[in-house]
This record gives structure tokens, sequence and C-alpha cells, in this order.
């Protein structure tokens, strides 16, 4: 399974723990298939890294951290009168919600480098 949905970002601290980073933001119906990526890539990381998932400062060889939010957005239909100079508004129902998930998974040099090769990243 390829990653559609998840596209990391690397950045690397001044001790050598590089951090992946990657958020998503569908629609409900593709909740499923950016829970089946994230799935695939923290299966990966406990299967490859087993009893390895610690704080990286405690001695971890890799750790994540996972968050979602929902959000919900209305169209705002703006005009704006030339005469005195004020806008007014009419806000419209809030439409479906998006799900935004991010995930930052970060690791040492050999789990960095196992994860690039693991998801095609450069």
């Amino acid at each position: 399974m390829s990653l559609n949905y998840l596209d990391f970002d690397y950045s690397e601290d001044e001790s050598g723990i590089g951090t992946f980073d990657a958020m998503a933001s569908t629609a409900a119906p593709h909740v499923a298939a950016v829970r089946a990526e994230l799935a695939l890539v923290l299966d990966w990381a406990y299967a490859t890294f087993p009893d390895m998932r610690a704080p990286l400062d405690e001695g971890g060889e890799w750790d994540y951290n996972l968050e979602g939010q929902q959000e919900w957005t209305a169209h705002e239909a703006i005009t704006y009168d030339e005469v005195s100079g004020k806008f007014s508004s009419q806000l419209s129902p809030a439409g479906a919600p998006r799900h935004t998930v991010t995930l930052s998974i970060s690791g040492s040099a050999q789990f960095c480098d196992a994860f690039r090769r693991r998801f095609g990243l450069a």
C-alpha cells in the first residue's frame, strides 16, 4: 500500500533526531483511507522497531504524536457599502465537517533511514 494522503516533511534537530510530519484534511468519506495509512505507518514502526517506542530523551528509538480535529465551515457572503463605508455579511448554514489529522513521528538516524526506505521518501 502506498501513501496517498500522508505527505511527510522531514526536519532534524541539532542532536540528530529526525522528525517526519504529515497532515491530511479530508471529507468524511476519506477518513477510513487516511486511518488505514496511519495504521500502515504505525504498524510498520511497531513491527520494525519493537519495544523501542519511548520518548527519545528517555532512550527510545522512536516516538509519535497523533492528533485529530473536525472543522465545520460556512460560506460568508460579504458586501461593502461604499456610501457608509461599512461591511455586512450573511452566513450560510455550516457544511459537512472536514476531518484533519496530524502525525509527527520522530526517531534516531537508524529509524529515519529505515522509514525513508520503507515509504519512498527522499
